[in-house]
């Protein structure tokens, strides 16, 4: 366990506290939560901001400084269990379990139930796309962020349980989409006030180590559900074991998230703010985003190439096991068994990989582990004819670099956002990556076609060559993002 490290102490009398947490699963923002009277009497809530103010957020920005306090660390664990508890949606459910089970043969061709897997991601991307930024803008407005994370983790939970009810029939597949599209939407909106509420748990200093043993965080939560799975279930998986497996993740994700609630506290606003129509809210959006555009040109940028290179990090996410599955016929067992593996090598790899983002810069960080993901996607193409050791070698070795280009990405966001703009930020940040979420999926899917149209007889493996393009896009577009002067300011 680490603890913040302090930040250096304000010159002035008062101060802002600026915070970063130290195992933050999507790695953190920069956003001031309060300020501190010269007289020490504590934490005082911020003033409203006005959205259509460059100069107030400048202002923001330069008056505040990072928190020299950190917060208890029974405060911290319990923000960081939230995403231990909402890991199952990514792992068991997203990745490693319900996603095979849903594109398998019980539900119809592998070709077919990838290609209805991949269309619905896609629809899900958009419906992300359309309703994080103005979601995330109404808790910074309202300082109701906790109340919304709250609803929306329980939401997750019930969703992540009715899953049970997808029994193994074609007649099933719509369902199992729905409901999988219903949840990425959800976890996605949920990750926006996640995200903004890391200022109340953490210090600024160790931006890259905080970000890397978040991620860290998380993936010990997914081997943790795994392990369990196993422990009750055994390793030999049928259809009724999946949708078990469901109810687990639903009970999982309502149990452990419960500590957040206890800990952390809505910051109402001193004053009542307005409500915004969803007119008026995109109005701001795109207020915000010219203002970026002008102060800041790099952070559009980097918001445009890590939205490409993002989309094909999920994609490895989304299609790995689908392929582990398909084209190298693993058995669910053996599915849960990479997972394990896979998830205690990228814990790992990520908090190491946080330690050097501090050391080197997360732009760095990023073009490495692109460069390696594009390398060894590649190399599991071209060697798949050699069978279940090629995916154990090279899946693995990917696995290793797909959390630090995320903890990265995230970290490198993280030192631009000004006072009172986290969710507004962050939840432009999860539009940016939605809106071309269409990418991957597409990519994947019509890698697939590609390979049909050679006369490839089962042309899955094809699909890899589509995530591996658009990381490869997402790498070009990453070349030109300096991180000098990416600020605000």
């Amino acid at each position: 366990m680490c603890c913040p490290r302090e930040g250096p102490p304000h010159p002035s009398a008062g101060s802002v506290t600026w915070n970063r947490v130290w195992w933050a699963p999507f790695a953190a923002t920069l956003t001031p939560v309060s300020t501190i009277d010269g007289d020490g009497a504590g934490p005082q809530p911020l003033p409203a901001y006005d959205t259509d103010s460059l100069e107030a957020a400048e202002r923001a920005l330069v008056e505040g400084n990072l928190a020299t306090e950190k917060a208890p660390p029974w405060k911290v664990l319990s923000w960081g269990l939230w995403d231990w508890g909402t890991q199952p949606f990514q792992t068991v459910i997203t990745t490693f379990v319900f996603s095979v089970y849903l594109t398998s043969e019980a539900f119809g061709t592998t070709e077919s139930t990838s290609l209805a897997l991949s269309l619905s991601t896609g629809i899900a991307g958009l419906f992300i796309a359309l309703l994080a930024p103005v979601l995330g803008q109404g808790s910074d407005r309202t300082g109701k962020r906790m109340f919304n994370l709250r609803w929306q983790t329980w939401v997750l939970a019930a969703l992540s349980a009715s899953l049970w009810f997808v029994a193994p029939e074609p007649g099933f597949l719509i369902l199992g989409l729905v409901l999988l599209g219903v949840g990425n939407v959800v976890a996605e909106i949920a990750n926006v006030n996640y995200y903004a509420a890391i200022d109340q748990v953490s210090t600024p200093k160790s931006v890259g180590k905080v970000s890397g043993l978040g991620w860290g965080m998380g993936y010990i939560g997914g081997i943790a559900i795994l392990l369990l799975i196993v422990a009750i279930r055994g390793i030999d998986f049928d259809s009724d074991d999946v949708r078990f497996a469901m109810l687990m993740c639903g009970a999982w994700t309502a149990i452990f998230t419960i500590p957040i609630f206890l800990a952390l506290r809505d910051q109402p606003r001193p004053e009542p703010v307005p409500r915004l129509g969803v007119r008026k809210a995109y109005g701001a959006l795109f207020t915000t985003l010219r203002r970026i555009h002008r102060s800041s040109p790099d952070t559009i940028r980097f918001l445009i190439a890590s939205a490409l290179f993002r989309d094909g990090l999920a994609g490895v996410f989304t299609f790995g096991a689908i392929l582990a599955r398909g084209t190298f016929d693993f058995t669910y067992g053996e599915i849960i068994i990479f997972g394990i593996v896979a998830n205690v090598a990228a814990g790992v790899s990520t908090m190491l990989f946080g330690l050097l983002d501090d050391r080197i810069g997360p732009k760095k960080v990023i073009m490495i582990s692109l460069v390696a993901l594009v390398v060894l996607g590649s190399a599991i193409f071209v060697l798949h004819d050699g069978g279940k050791q090629v995916f154990w070698v090279c899946g693995l070795a990917m696995t290793l670099f797909v959390g630090p280009a995320q903890s990265a990405s995230r970290s490198f966001l993280a030192r631009a956002i000004p006072a009172g703009k986290a969710g507004e930020i962050f939840g432009l940040y999860a539009t940016t990556g939605r809106a071309v979420s269409f990418l991957a999926p597409l990519a994947f899917g019509g890698a697939i076609l590609l390979g049909k149209l050679t006369g490839t007889g089962d042309a899955q493996y094809f699909g890899i060559l589509g995530i591996v393009l658009v990381l490869l896009i997402g790498l070009a577009a990453m070349i030109p993002v300096k991180e000098k002067g990416h600020s605000f300011e």
